[in-house]
C-alpha cells in the first residue's frame, strides 16, 4: 500500500488558530473533515490519516512551531517509511495574492522559516511544496504582525471555498501524482 504524508505548517496554540501563518493546520482540518477522521497527540505533531484507493494519506501538524517543521516532517516521513517524493509540505506565502494556488517540486524557501528548517533537516530543496498565498498588504517591517494576524472579513468569506479546493488538490496529489495536480491546480 502507498503512503503520503502531508505536512501543514503552523504554530500550536489557539493565539495562533485564525492567523494566516496557520493556513496549513486549517486545511489538514479541512481535509480532517471531509475525510472523517481526527487528529490525535503524538510525537512532535498532530497525526490523522485516511485512506483513499488503497492509499494511506497520513496528516502531520507539527507541535515543534513553524521554525522547527523539519523535525517533525523528517521524523514521521522515517518512521512510516515514506519516500520524499510523497511528502506534500503546505505553507502560507505572503509573494502570493490571498487564495492564490502554487504547487511545486522545489525552489527557494522564500524566507520562510518553516522551510528553511524542512530544507536543513531533508538536505535539499527538492520537495513538494503546496504554497498558499496569504498577500502583502503590510507596511515595512510589519510582516511578522501580518502573518500572525488573523484574517480580514473578505479572506474570510472566501477561505471556505478555497479550503475545499485545498482538500481537492491533495486528494489529487495522492491520485494522480505531483505533475498532473499541478498542472490542474497552479494559479487557480
Amino acid at each position: 500500500m502507498k503512503k503520503f504524508l502531508i505536512v501543514g505548517l503552523g504554530n500550536i496554540g489557539d493565539e495562533y488558530a485564525e492567523t494566516r501563518h496557520n493556513i496549513g493546520f486549517k486545511i489538514l482540518d479541512e481535509v480532517a473533515q471531509a475525510n472523517d477522521f481526527t487528529f490525535e497527540t503524538a510525537k512532535l505533531g498532530e497525526i490523522g490519516s485516511y485512506k483513499i484507493k488503497g492509499r494511506t494519506v497520513i496528516c502531520l501538524k507539527p507541535s515543534t512551531y513553524m521554525n522547527r517543521s523539519g523535525k517533525a516532517l523528517k521524523y514521521w516521513m522515517d518512521k512510516e517509511n515514506i519516500p520524499q517524493s510523497n511528502v506534500l509540505v503546505i505553507t502560507d506565502d505572503i509573494n502570493l495574492p490571498f487564495g492564490t494556488i502554487r504547487i511545486k517540486t522545489k525552489g527557494s524557501n522564500g524566507g520562510h522559516n518553516g522551510l528553511k528548517d524542512i530544507e536543513l533537516f531533508l538536505q535539499t530543496i527538492l520537495y513538494n511544496r503546496y504554497r498558499f498565498g496569504v498577500g502583502s498588504d503590510f507596511g515595512k517591517g510589519r510582516q511578522v504582525e501580518y502573518v500572525l494576524g488573523q484574517w480580514d472579513e473578505e479572506e474570510k468569506a472566501l477561505l471556505p471555498e478555497r479550503l475545499k479546493k485545498s482538500t481537492e488538490i491533495i486528494n489529487s496529489f495522492v491520485l494522480a501524482g505531483i505533475a498532473r495536480t499541478m498542472n490542474q491546480y497552479n494559479n487557480t
